[in-house]
């Protein structure tokens, strides 16, 4: 198998530094596009949508749980038995909620799925992020998920509830930390689309993706 190529240390830190120019200007890159961002103009939501709880039926008002910021992963679903993998690795990479409560936001995941299916699925996967069903009303397409992913954030004024940012495809991909880590590496993500040296490992991507539990289960076969 290909590896980097090995050098002297001397040579590695001119490298690194060489490197860390170009990361500091994708810093710097990143904080102007999050300026940008914070910029945008908001739409207001007008329609009132039913979302269905383990607690109950929820407006989307009741989601944000008395918080002003709200961000909303509308997680693909197409039944019990297809649960998608790469909702479920991010929802895997969803740290613990305390952090974005402490700055008055919270987040929630949408399912166009019975509840009762969500609800033993997140059981199954051991998540603790509030899930809620949107079966029933347009929620998912009125934000662009339809029957994909995507995910949207909100802002509210009292009770009144404005959409400001959605993102979907390589736009949600940029979250995972799953991702962030596995782009530090040298291999990378190991996948055909990368641009990586000749040789690298690498497979299709989608098909190595499986939910965390599933794992163990093909190791051991």
């Amino acid at each position: 198998m290909n590896r980097p190529t090995v050098v002297s240390t001397q040579q590695w830190q001119a490298a690194r530094d060489k490197l860390l120019t170009a990361e500091k200007e994708l810093t710097h890159a990143s904080d102007a596009l999050a300026a940008q961002r914070r910029r945008m103009p908001m739409v207001r939501i007008d329609k009132e949508y039913t979302f269905q709880s383990s607690a109950g039926p929820a407006s989307l008002l009741d989601l944000f749980d008395g918080r002003r910021q709200l961000i909303v992963y509308t997680f693909m679903w197409h039944g019990a038995d297809h649960f998608c993998p790469g909702c479920s690795m991010f929802t895997d990479n969803i740290g613990h909620l305390a952090h974005l409560h402490a700055r008055d936001t919270s987040m929630a995941l949408v399912s166009r799925g019975p509840l009762a299916e969500i609800t033993a699925f997140k059981q199954r996967m051991g998540w603790t992020v509030p899930w809620f069903s949107s079966l029933g009303n347009d929620f998912n397409d009125d934000i662009g998920a339809g029957d994909g992913f995507a995910l949207n954030v909100f802002l509210r004024d009292g009770a009144e509830v404005y959409r400001t940012y959605s993102t979907t495809a390589r736009g949600v991909d940029r979250l995972l930390s799953t991702w962030t880590l596995l782009d530090l590496t040298p291999y990378g993500r190991q996948e055909t689309w990368e641009d990586s040296p000749d040789g690298w490992p690498q497979t299709q991507p989608y098909k190595w993706w499986r939910l965390h539990d599933e794992y163990r289960e093909e190791a051991s076969k």
